[in-house]
């Protein structure tokens, strides 16, 4: 499951704030934020590309109403523009002629969405010329997105009836269990995973794929969701797989050579680092990192963490497919490809001597700076 928290701390402060980051941080430097309304429908949207530099900005969008925020606008601008940076890095990791955007919703999708809506928000998308391609987030499924392609030709995640490739769990697991083979190969001089302990914290859809995955390589897994349903399914399906109450007993498990959080973000913090046993953290969590330092936490502490947003970018790989008329094989090819990326940054933060989410951003931004300039027709 995606983090559904603002991604940006304050971001009920001054306008001022805002406009900082867009125009002065480091953090910052989008090409072009996009205010969109509809007031018949009742949309009031975000769409914030941030670097077209590798080709049209791809990211998905979110509907969420941001209910802790004393300013739900503010918060979904300031989430908007860090998700777009991070997507601009995720798709330049995984190789993807697309640059990054990412585009919010604000509001109660369960009150709020309507085919009406999702079709103001498409004229929108389509008035951007290719700039920017869609697809699901939170609060956006695939039959969202099916209803927005009915207005513009940059729609992914769609159902195959559509023409799309539906639910992207599928290689999303796929990736992540090719980042955990380069993960363990790098820590322990093999990618085997017989006999390897790994705790997998959120069994949702992606987890249980990965499960299923880590079952058939032999691996000896561990499991914990604040769903028991998901678990029980976990469970019949695997009786070799055990199951713990919270995700504190996976962190405090002296057995479990690799942790792998499959659900919210933010669960690498100042509390949960210093509990953590398992040397490899490889997981399909977005924002894994709760804020800037925590990966140096990790590297101190002598954990491999595997960047969350290469781990779990075949997700990203599947959608991109779409646009060439999806076909699952050339998908699954490209998703592989995890793996060899996750080497690589691995080595170079060895050699680097920094942490891999150092070495994981220095590749993404060479491959950005070496296109930039480069002609890419967007239509």
């Amino acid at each position: 499951m995606t983090d559904v928290r603002p991604a940006v701390e304050g971001a009920s402060g001054t306008e001022a704030d805002v406009l900082t980051t867009l125009f002065h941080s480091e953090h910052g430097g989008h090409e072009q934020v996009v205010l969109c309304q509809d007031r018949p429908t009742g949309l009031r949207a975000v769409i914030a590309i941030h670097s077209t530099a590798l080709g049209p900005a791809l990211g998905g969008t979110r509907f969420f109403a941001y209910p802790d925020a004393a300013d739900p606008e503010r918060a979904a601008l300031a989430d908007a523009l860090k998700l777009a940076r991070g997507m601009t890095y995720k798709n330049a990791l995984a190789g993807l002629e697309h640059g990054g955007g990412k585009a919010v919703i604000i509001g109660d999708p369960e009150k709020l969405k309507t085919d009406e809506l999702l079709l103001a928000y498409g004229r929108f998308v389509a008035s951007l010329g290719g700039r920017y391609v869609t697809a699901c987030d939170v609060g956006t499924y695939v039959q969202d997105m099916d209803v927005i392609a009915r207005v513009n030709r940059w729609t992914t995640g769609r159902s195959p009836s559509s023409g799309g490739a539906g639910d992207s769990s599928v290689l999303t697991s796929y990736g992540v269990f090719q980042a955990m083979l380069a993960s363990a190969e790098h820590r322990f001089g093999s990618p085997e995973l017989v006999g390897r302990a790994v705790g997998v914290a959120g069994v949702g859809k992606v987890g249980h794929l990965l499960v299923d995955q880590l079952v058939e390589a032999g691996a000896r897994v561990v499991v914990t969701d604040v769903n028991p349903e998901a678990v029980r399914r976990v469970l019949a399906a695997h009786p070799s797989v055990t199951a713990v109450d919270t995700v504190d007993e996976l962190l405090t498990d002296p057995t479990l050579d690799i942790y792998a959080p499959c659900a919210l973000g933010g669960v690498l913090n100042d509390r949960t680092v210093p509990l953590l046993r398992a040397g490899i953290v490889c997981g399909a969590a977005n924002n894994q990192l709760a804020h800037p330092g925590v990966e140096k936490d990790l590297a101190e502490r002598g954990v491999l963490y595997a960047p969350d947003y290469v781990v779990n970018s075949g997700g990203v790989i599947q959608v991109a497919d779409e646009l060439n008329g999806f076909e699952f094989a050339r998908a699954k090819a490209k998703a592989a490809g995890i793996r060899s990326t996750a080497r690589e940054i691995f080595q170079r933060a060895e050699a680097d001597g920094v942490p891999p989410v150092v070495a994981a951003d220095r590749i993404a931004e060479a491959r950005i700076a070496q296109a930039r300039g480069t002609d890419r027709p967007f239509a």
